[in-house]
């Protein structure tokens, strides 16, 4: 089944978390430690700065008090601006898919909240699979029967994962920043963007490798999941390469937006030039399910005709997925 790109919207809180602030939390870390090991320097918040300081986050039970934007929120304001590049109304999405690493609400679904802020009345629900959350919505409508899809669907990310994170634990407090993509999609109008090669594995083996328990802060394997990422990204870039090979267009990575570490080793071990990488991560951190997404609605208006884009996501489960943008001609 055919699947079309509209257009992309994203997201990100204006409080800042910087290396130096990080810093300044006195929990055995400092800038040069954290470029050095992740290569970000800072990363974004819905939370107060002044709760982290004081609180460290070890109540994660106050953070949504303590919250200056809900799922709700962050999800209407992507939503908004993907709405727009793509010349649409809330009026014209029939279905909402949301997904993310931590949902706000055990019931309703994130999608739901979504739907309502933006007067959307259409089919609502979320679709969570953490850090692939995005790549998994979009594997599941490819699969689905063209009949049973409405023309326009919005597929949604909000993640908010500061929210679960312990600011005395330094290696979680470096990695995880906040922010929130939307897009647009259709299986039924054309657009100049067509998503080709869906592709979902996971492994459940490894599914206590990265957690968020209800009662607990976030939790991961550093290692071991760095090296999963590594070795499972490889292999989906190198399959879409070759699926996808045309000396006629230009071939672009965007990974899961980890860690830089991460992202320049898939980078060297498949041969992407620094001028066909893109990343945010330096500035925004791990923003999860948002992160891949977020990078291209950031470079909107920078993609051109014969621009293939490989996007490949990574996440607990243990998870991985993959597609490809292809930029065509306006239709």
């Amino acid at each position: 089944m055919s699947m079309y790109l509209h257009a992309l919207g994203h997201f990100h809180p204006e409080n800042e978390i910087t290396n130096d602030f990080l810093t300044e939390l006195d929990i055995g870390t400092d800038a040069h430690w954290i470029e050095e090991r992740v290569g970000i320097l800072s990363r974004r918040t819905v939370m107060s700065l002044d709760y982290i300081k004081e609180t460290l986050n070890r109540d994660f039970t106050q953070a949504a008090e303590a919250s200056l934007y809900t799922h709700a929120d962050t999800g209407r304001l992507a939503s908004e601006m993907a709405l727009k590049r793509a010349g649409l109304e809330p009026g014209d999405i029939g279905m909402v898919i949301a997904g993310g690493c931590n949902p706000e609400f055990m019931s309703p679904a994130d999608a739901c909240t979504i739907a309502a802020q933006l007067g959307i009345e259409g089919a609502a629900f979320d679709l969570n699979s953490a850090c692939t959350s995005f790549h998994v919505a979009l594997y599941m409508l490819s699969m689905m029967k063209p009949e049973a899809v409405p023309e326009f669907v919005l597929v949604v990310t909000p993640e908010t994962v500061t929210c679960s994170v312990d600011y005395s634990d330094r290696a979680g407090a470096v990695l995880w920043g906040d922010g929130t993509t939307a897009a647009i999609v259709s299986t039924k109008v054309r657009s100049p963007i067509e998503i080709l090669g869906n592709t979902m594995q996971s492994s459940p083996a490894g599914w206590d490798k990265v957690t968020i328990r209800s009662n607990e802060h976030f939790r991961q394997d550093g290692r071991t999941v760095q090296m999963f990422a590594i070795k499972k990204t490889v292999r989906v870039l190198k399959g879409l390469q070759q699926e996808f090979a045309d000396p006629e267009r230009r071939l672009h990575f965007v990974g899961h937006q980890a860690n830089l570490r991460m992202l320049d080793a898939v980078r060297q071990r498949c041969n992407i030039a620094d001028d066909r990488h893109h990343s945010t991560v330096i500035d925004f951190g791990n923003t999860g399910a948002a992160g891949a997404p977020g990078v291209v609605s950031m470079r909107w208006d920078e993609w051109q005709p014969g621009d293939d884009v490989a996007l490949v996501g990574v996440g607990s489960g243990l998870t991985w997925a993959g597609h490809l943008l292809r930029f065509g001609a306006p239709s």
